[in-house]
């Protein structure tokens, strides 16, 4: 045991010549004597705390910090704002406690129950008689969406040869309440089989019957990586498909196709969440404009003459209160340009492409570099991964373009067209872009699909 130092005040009172000793203990554990001229004290092992994301009406893991005390002759008081709640014993919270000073423990528990999705800001305030300045601790936390996840594919293998396909369907059930859905989003995941992955970048999407037609409605397209999965993505790729609500409900058949062609492919997982909040409309609607996306060599020849009509006619339902227009695209082919910069085309040359309505220009997709060699899947050696393709990369999600009119155009017609990227293809190959195109209404009220007339 260390000895005890003590500290002592002289004060001297020099017209009575008397002179006052007042002293405390000091030691390793801050223990005191006791005394009445003893020093009080009051700490706390944190000075401010921070909550990971937490859903909206659940409580947050419990964080825990110590405060410390010597000399009180009095209880201590916390308290906390509203979203944050404490406690002495991690079981009963509150927003307002009493720590006795003769307690066994002086752990205090914290908690965070947001209310809302939003950022909070609050204060833990700690109080005794005895200490003049409260103890205040920062306390902060963000309220996230509650979401709901629904697994379908897990480890579906697509493959080419020795009995394997490279596409599969399957029917699963998915939530038939979709009034507090604010966005659906939806996770691919890739695995390397035992034999290990496809070595090539290869072309790759996630379709789901639409039940009117019966045809495959791409939800969204990414790219392979060369020799590995996408596992260095927490999730895997990512997409947005919430455009696709009215069919994502109930029993939906869903296919999933990676282009490969060796015995090695992938294992596929597919899963969605669901996210609850307030939609921006509760009620949403999509059509087919076209869909050339059966695989990379099934788009628009490019550069030469074809039969492929790129001209529609849209009617708009007429309560619509929002009109966009959702296109996937991707080049294909390694025949010469002819361009300064030599890059081949269709996977290497940068081209604009334009969306005509009622004949005039009203939207552009720039097919151009991306930043390949940026992509957090970098795991692709020897494969040729790092150079740039127009508006694609491998190991990538392919961007959905989204191209929202100004107007509603409720109740009217327009014409459709897309247009290429003006080219002559003089080489000896082949050039394709594979795309599919959606149109997508919104509405407060009941709302019928847009009609497109082919």
């Amino acid at each position: 045991m260390k000895p005890v130092k003590n500290t002592c005040r002289f004060i001297v009172f020099f017209l009575s010549a008397l002179v006052l000793v007042q002293c405390s203990s000091d030691s390793n554990n801050d223990s005191g004597s006791g005394g009445s001229g003893d020093l009080v004290s009051l700490t706390t092992s944190l000075s401010q705390l921070l909550f990971e994301g937490t859903p909206i009406d659940q409580y947050s893991s419990v964080k825990t910090l110590t405060i410390s005390y010597s000399n009180l002759t009095t209880d201590i008081q916390i308290s906390s704002s509203s979203v944050f709640e404490v406690s002495l014993d991690g079981s009963a919270f509150s927003n307002s406690i009493v720590m006795p000073i003769d307690s066994s423990s002086n752990l205090l528990f914290v908690r965070f129950a947001p209310l809302s999705v939003d950022s909070f800001q609050g204060e833990i305030t700690i109080q005794n008689t005895a200490i003049a300045n409260d103890l205040v601790i920062t306390v902060s936390g963000a309220g996230t969406p509650i979401i709901q996840n629904y697994q379908t594919f897990s480890r579906e293998r697509l493959a080419f040869g020795a009995g394997f396909s490279q596409s599969a369907v399957q029917t699963f059930n998915l939530p038939s309440d979709l009034s507090n859905i604010e966005a659906i989003n939806m996770y691919v995941q890739l695995t390397c089989p035992s034999g290990g992955c496809d070595e090539w970048d290869v072309f790759a999407n996630v379709k789901v019957i639409d039940p009117v037609s019966g045809e495959f409605y791409e939800l969204a397209r990414f790219i392979t990586p060369y020799w590995n999965d996408n596992s260095q993505l927490p999730r895997g790729f990512e997409f947005d498909v919430t455009d696709f609500k009215s069919l994502l409900t109930s029993t939906v058949s869903l296919r999933i196709m990676t282009e490969c062609w060796n015995v090695r492919g992938y294992e596929v997982s597919v899963d969605f969440d669901y996210v609850e909040g307030i939609p921006d409309y509760p009620y949403y609607e999509i059509a087919r404009l076209y869909n050339y996306d059966s695989n990379s060599l099934g788009g628009i020849p490019y550069g030469v003459s074809h039969s492929f009509d790129l001209t529609r006619t849209v009617h708009v339902p007429s309560n619509s209160q929002s009109t966009h227009l959702r296109t996937v695209i991707s080049g294909w082919g390694q025949t010469a340009s002819g361009d300064p910069d030599g890059r081949p085309c269709a996977e290497w040359c940068f081209r604009t492409h334009e969306v005509l309505i009622d004949g005039a220009t009203m939207f552009q997709h720039d097919l151009a570099p991306l930043g390949c060699a940026s992509n957090p899947v970098n795991n692709q050696a020897p494969g040729n991964w790092m150079p740039d393709r127009a508006g694609w990369c491998p190991g990538m999600e392919v961007p959905t373009r989204i191209d929202a009119f100004s107007s509603n155009r409720a109740g009217t017609a327009f014409n459709f067209e897309y247009e290429l990227e003006n080219w002559t293809n003089m080489g000896s190959s082949s050039a394709f872009y594979a795309i599919s195109t959606f149109v997508v209404v919104k509405s407060d009220t009941p709302i019928n699909r847009p009609v497109v007339m082919d």
